[in-house]
């Protein structure tokens, strides 16, 4: 049951980094829950190395989350931009 939990809240966190950042996205829903659940683990190991989070256990919440699938987005487009452009 957690892991359908993460994939529920990997998708909502991803769809909300893509209202954030305005343009066009490649790949359809699974990049969508895919970036949005690298986005929490990004969110949650950046907060250990920063020592937000002490207790075992203790992980990102939505906003940090949030944050953490906006970075990947970003990087995303870029590589996946790039990409494009060469092949053109």
């Amino acid at each position: 049951m957690g892991i359908l939990w993460a994939l529920v809240i990997g998708l909502v966190v991803g769809a909300i980094a893509k209202l954030i950042m305005p343009g066009r996205d490649p790949g359809g829903i699974i990049i969508t829950m895919l970036i949005g659940i690298a986005g929490s683990l990004v969110a949650g190991l950046l907060g250990r190395a920063a020592g937000w989070y002490a207790r075992p256990g203790e992980g990102p919440g939505i906003l940090a989350s949030i944050l953490g699938a906006v970075i990947l987005l970003a990087i995303y487009r870029a590589i996946v931009g790039r990409r494009r452009i060469r092949t053109s």
